[in-house]
């Protein structure tokens, strides 16, 4: 039985992959942005061991999470499923950060440098992360004309070069980053083409499976091995996004 943290479980891909991680016969923790998502995260995840409840928009509720599932842990897994979306106009949150940035990329960096290093860590990002462009000069899209779609795809980027990075610099971790394609979900939209088992099936087999155990710095969807975007693989890319976020949390990646 493996101990796995899945964040973002409330619905959608999270909630199908915790469903199926307690199908399995593993522990399961979850996450929730409220007490009202809580309550519906233990609804839609019978037999789930535990939530934790912090907003990924506040950097303190995202050291309130850390704090929460690091005593409700140790964990074997943590899955980083939590993100949003596109949006069509710039928001910045209370700490400062163009909200799209902060949830995708700050929240799944400041959770791997505050909790206890698991065995195996699982990124999620997204195939439009081929799209992404690491421009780590303006990372909150202060300078440059708004986009939400490539801010999206921006930060998918940043979650490939986060596993990749903690990959290399974390060799007794198997760090890996996930698409799990275009799925059924409010998250995916009217258009999504893939149901919602498929979105979920590549974490549960990096989180469970023996063969996978040493498996790391891959971009997979659908237990395949892809090529991701060419800048995730830049090593020098990699440790000023880290530098990045370091500044922006005031928290460094442990070596």
């Amino acid at each position: 039985m493996a101990s796995v943290l899945v964040t973002g479980s409330s619905d959608g891909i999270g909630a199908e992959t915790a469903r199926a991680l307690v199908a399995g016969g593993h522990r399961v923790v979850l996450h929730a942005r409220n007490d009202e998502r809580a309550a519906a995260a233990r609804d839609a995840v019978v037999g789930a061991d535990g939530v934790v409840v912090g907003d990924a928009g506040s950097l303190a509720q995202v050291r309130s999470v850390a704090e929460q599932a690091t005593a409700a842990g140790p964990y074997d897994v943590v899955i980083h499923n939590l993100g949003v979306g596109s949006a069509d106009r710039r928001s910045v949150t209370a700490d400062g950060f163009e909200h799209i940035f902060q949830v995708n990329t700050l929240t799944p960096y400041l959770l791997t440098c505050l909790m206890p290093r698991p065995r195996r860590l699982v990124y999620l990002t997204s195939g439009l992360e081929a799209n992404g462009v690491a421009d780590l000069d303006d990372l909150n899209f202060e300078r440059k004309r708004w986009d939400g779609f490539q801010a999206y795809s921006d930060s998918k980027l940043h979650d490939v070069m986060l596993a990749f990075a903690v990959a290399r610099l974390w060799p007794e971790v198997a760090s890996n980053a996930v698409d799990p394609g275009w799925i059924k979900t409010k998250l995916g939209g009217r258009g999504a083409t893939d149901e919602l088992p498929e979105g979920a099936e590549t974490q549960v087999w990096l989180a469970t499976s023996d063969e996978v155990a040493t498996l790391t710095g891959r971009y997979l969807k659908r237990r395949k091995d892809l090529r991701a975007n060419p800048a995730a693989y830049d090593v020098a890319l990699q440790d000023r996004l880290l530098s990045a976020c370091a500044t922006m949390t005031g928290v460094e990646l442990p070596s």
